[in-house]
């Protein structure tokens, strides 16, 4: 007779993967993936390194992860604006806001998932994720160029050019030596009013 987990040993070890991963995100957030190694996360999760090893075959599998969930909930928050009521340029600019200020708000975690230097499985990572970012855009600039509300161009040319401008204006502003930004509203406001224009939307 082949060995069943009961539902026990299932819940577990399923409540062990998530507390793993829930101390690694929270490592993350308070000094980077750099502050995330295999024995701090254990502690925090209250685990052997061995057990860390039993669900995550390597370091960058558990970032990958950690960032591939972080990045989910993200793209959950910006699709619901892109799906939201009003115009493209409003919903366009609604979105590219609040990312900014969620980055400007968890600077470490924002930094990790942008731009801290990881290991090249993590940095693909990054770039597939970043993709998804732009679908999001993407629809909209969709929705807004059938409307007319947008003139004509190539949503998914337009659409990276977007997530790539305000990737890198927030690289400065929530890098850990270089994180001296005090006007954050204006900072919003000029990557807002600079995506909006890029696409020939309205900005005020």
């Amino acid at each position: 007779m082949a060995y069943r987990r009961s539902p026990l040993m299932e819940e577990r070890l399923a409540n062990n993967r998530d507390r793993i991963l829930v101390a690694t995100r929270k490592l993350v957030s308070e000094g980077g993936f750099r502050e995330a190694q295999i024995a701090a996360v254990a502690a925090v999760a209250g685990v052997s390194t061995g057990m860390i090893y039993r669900y995550f075959p390597s370091k960058t599998e558990l970032f990958v992860e950690v960032l591939g969930a972080a990045v989910g909930q993200e793209i959950d928050i910006l699709t619901a604006i892109a799906m939201g009521s009003g115009s493209a340029g409003e919903r366009l600019g609604s979105a590219v806001t609040c990312f900014v200020r969620r980055a400007l708000t968890g600077p470490n975690l924002a930094y990790a998932f942008i731009a801290e230097p990881v290991d090249p499985e993590v940095d693909t990572a990054r770039i597939r994720y970043r993709k998804n970012f732009g679908d999001v855009f993407k629809a909209i600039l969709i929705d807004g160029i059938e409307k007319g509300e947008l003139p004509d161009q190539d949503p998914e040319a337009s659409a990276a050019c977007i997530v790539g401008a305000f990737t890198e204006a927030l690289v400065g502003p929530i890098g850990p030596t270089t994180r001296n930004t005090r006007d954050k509203e204006r900072l919003v406001e000029s990557i807002r009013t600079f995506c909006l224009r890029a696409v020939g939307g309205i900005s005020k």
